[in-house]
């Protein structure tokens, strides 16, 4: 058994020391992988001193003074944005709604007088003055009419005339003591009625001077006629309901809209002191401006539902830009703030812990993070309530990019001609691009040359 025992150990006495060789060099190529990066400290201490001179360097590598020099670069680096000054100026307050326009005055034309309508003179859509003949009635019945009063009216006029005579003469001879009183008061009497007969035979006679008239149906307003609702040969009478045609005024017109019931106290103010707060209508895609006009009025209570009050703004409007019926969106200035400070809406932004702020540009071209109150905004300018100052530079493009503290390049402003480069244009062909005219990928090539150029120098320096 011993010697069964012994045996492998005689076979295979070279095992162990292989064993412990392979061990003993792993551990030299571990060492030697782990060490190679840093043969040489004095190449790494120049890198990373380079990296720190030429902006903390872009490009930092593993070691101590790489890592540093890389983090370094991404808060010093200038990064090109675009300003502009926050302004005193004055801000509308301007509310807004959904409008619909109405027409000041809209007339049904009817006739007065029964007949044949012999003929139509207005076209239809036609613009008519107050006062133009827009229909013909058969007028002989209503001339035959006349004739008739006036021939009445003669007759009678005649008795009255004969009646008055025989007063006269009968008051003469009542002074000889001729006839007796009474024949003379029967005679006043009879003058008296022929006298009523006259007044009823003159007002038959201007009833139907009157009914001839009416045979010519005007328009009773200026404006716009609509389609006609009867043709030439019908039987018209003022009893119709629909009438001949309509007439819309639409020079000046008006437009219907509501406002919250909170914005009519200063509404109000403006209207009692006589000024007409400035009224614009616009259309539903709110790109072009139809009718500039004022407030007119307002109306005498508040819709309890919706808690808004209804308002009317009267336009003027010589070239149909309003139409009755037609939707349009409304502002109206409600009142002016004056010298408010101002900046672009664009330089307005959003932070989950400060709330509303502004990136401002300081004198030495660092960034300030200001928290700030907003007021009314106007077109692309937001008023300042707090926060910002006037001439303080706020940024508009490029917010992405910065942060409190970091330095930024100012692009110059669009029309700006661009400084001539001090390096006689090498790896520029013609003039430089604007910023504000580059795309995305433009600016990070932009950003990347010249963080390039200071990598380079850092290099120089290093060596």
């Amino acid at each position: 058994m011993a010697d069964l025992e012994a045996s492998p150990r005689r076979r295979k006495p070279w095992l162990i020391p292989a064993i412990v060789a392979g061990a003993i060099l792993l551990l030299v190529v571990g060492w030697l992988l782990w060490r190679s990066p840093t043969t040489n400290p004095s190449a790494g201490e120049g890198k990373a001193k380079a990296s720190d001179k030429a902006g903390k360097g872009e490009f930092g590598g593993k070691g101590k003074g790489g890592g540093k020099g890389g983090k370094g670069g991404n808060f010093n680096a200038a990064s090109p944005v675009a300003v502009a000054p926050a302004q005193a100026r004055d801000v509308n307050v301007i509310q807004t709604g959904l409008g619909t326009v109405s027409a000041i005055r809209t007339v049904t034309v009817k006739t007065r007088a029964d007949g044949q309508l012999d003929s139509v003179l207005f076209a239809e859509g036609q613009i008519v003055k107050q006062g133009a003949v827009l229909a013909q009635i058969d007028p002989v019945p209503y001339q035959v009419a006349l004739e008739q009063a006036e021939g009445q009216l003669a007759r009678d006029a005649a008795t009255l005339n004969n009646a008055r005579l025989d007063l006269q003469r009968y008051q003469t001879l009542l002074k000889q003591d001729s006839i007796a009183g009474q024949q003379v008061d029967q005679q006043a009497s009879l003058v008296k009625q022929l006298e009523g007969t006259v007044k009823i035979d003159q007002a038959n006679l201007d009833t139907a001077k009157l009914n001839l008239s009416y045979t010519k149906i005007v328009a009773p307003i200026g404006g716009r006629v609509g389609l006609r609702l009867v043709d030439p040969g019908n039987q018209v009478r003022g009893s119709d309901s629909n009438g001949i045609a309509t007439i819309t005024q639409l020079d000046p017109i008006s437009v219907l809209f509501t406002i919250p019931q909170d914005v009519l106290p200063r509404v109000m103010q403006r209207l009692n002191s006589g000024d007409k707060p400035p009224v614009e209508a616009w259309d539903r895609e709110n790109k072009l401006v139809l009718a500039r006009g004022f407030l007119a009025t307002t109306d005498n209570q508040v819709d309890v539902s919706t808690g808004t009050v209804k308002l009317r703004a009267q336009f003027p409007n010589p070239q149909g830009q309003l139409f009755p019926n037609q939707f349009v969106n409304v502002r109206m200035i409600v009142y002016t703030l004056k010298n408010a400070v101002a900046v672009p809406t664009a330089a307005i932004q959003r932070s989950s812990t400060q709330g509303t702020i502004v990136y401002v540009v300081q004198d030495d071209s660092t960034i300030a993070v200001r928290p700030v109150k907003t007021g009314p905004a106007e077109g692309e300018f937001t008023s300042i309530e707090s926060g910002v100052k006037a001439g303080e530079r706020v940024v508009t493009d490029g917010v992405d990019r910065i942060r409190e503290g970091m330095k930024v390049e100012v692009a110059p402003p669009p029309g700006a001609q661009p400084a001539a480069p001090n390096d006689g244009g090498a790896g520029q062909k013609g003039a430089r691009k604007k910023y504000q005219d580059m795309t995305p990928e433009e600016r990070d090539a932009a950003r990347q040359r010249r963080q390039g150029k200071q990598g380079s120098s850092g290099q120089q320096v290093g060596k």
